[in-house]
């Protein structure tokens, strides 16, 4: 399950599941594209010369297409996308969940994807083949009250990419979609109840609802967007991936 000298750009490389994705790509000899809006995370990989940054709003019709031309030039393909960006909606009441709320949660867990799955197909159709891996949420399959905007922009990300890998296949270019479950990243505190302690509620909500019986590390969903950007997935396309400890049972 090699990545060596494989060219990938991370969508969302600043978070914890991001900066995982990058860290675990590089150490396996892959070419690395980190883009995210902030991107001091990613500090301790700018030594390294398979590491490559862009700092910006992925929403950006006009960066987006700079990316991935400046990433083909640099490196002469694209072998892979991993879409990790995403934000997420503190538990609230369809009531008290504002069009402004709504919309920019649609727009950067399903608008970037669109983003940067169109722009990753222009090149990847010519080279007849690439993986394309988007990470949704396991509370597309398992919903919690309060949060209803965020899941929906999460279905979007199943549903797009089902439907695009249908439409790539002829290309040999493989979509799937990864959701996590409920991950110990700084994200998932912000799923909270105004007021709520977010230390409690990851302990008492979120680790209890994972059968395992632990919340999962960022390494986990990387090794995960690893394997389905390899080709021991070249015959899995379409597929949803459920990383999660059990949860969407």
């Amino acid at each position: 399950m090699t990545m060596q000298d494989k060219t990938i750009i991370v969508i969302g490389a600043g978070g914890g599941m991001g900066s995982a994705v990058v860290s675990l790509l590089l150490e396996e000899g892959a070419n690395v594209v980190g883009c995210d809006v902030n991107t001091k995370p990613l500090t301790n990989f700018k030594t390294n010369d398979r590491f490559f940054e862009y700092e910006g709003n992925i929403l950006e019709e006009e960066l987006v297409r700079k990316v991935f031309k400046e990433t083909f030039n640099r490196y002469g393909s694209i072998e892979g996308l991993a879409n990790v960006l995403g934000i997420a909606q503190g538990a609230t009441s369809i009531e008290d969940c504002t069009l402004e709320d709504y919309r920019k949660i649609m727009d950067i867990n399903m608008t970037t994807v669109f983003l940067t799955c169109r722009e990753a197909a222009s090149y990847m159709k010519k080279q007849k083949q690439g993986k394309i891996v988007n990470v949704g949420s396991v509370s597309t399959t398992r919903p919690r009250s309060g949060i209803q905007s965020y899941v929906a922009s999460k279905g979007a990300v199943e549903s797009f990419s089902k439907a695009l890998a249908l439409e790539l296949a002829p290309y040999s270019i493989n979509v799937n979609v990864l959701h996590p479950g409920p991950t110990d990243t700084s994200m998932l505190g912000q799923f909270s109840k105004r007021g709520a302690n977010i230390d409690t509620t990851k302990k008492e909500v979120f680790e209890k609802s994972v059968p395992l019986g632990r919340l999962l590390k960022p390494v986990d969903i990387a090794q995960s967007v690893k394997f389905l950007l390899s080709e021991d997935t070249d015959m899995v396309t379409g597929a949803v991936l459920h990383v999660d400890g059990g949860r969407n049972i």
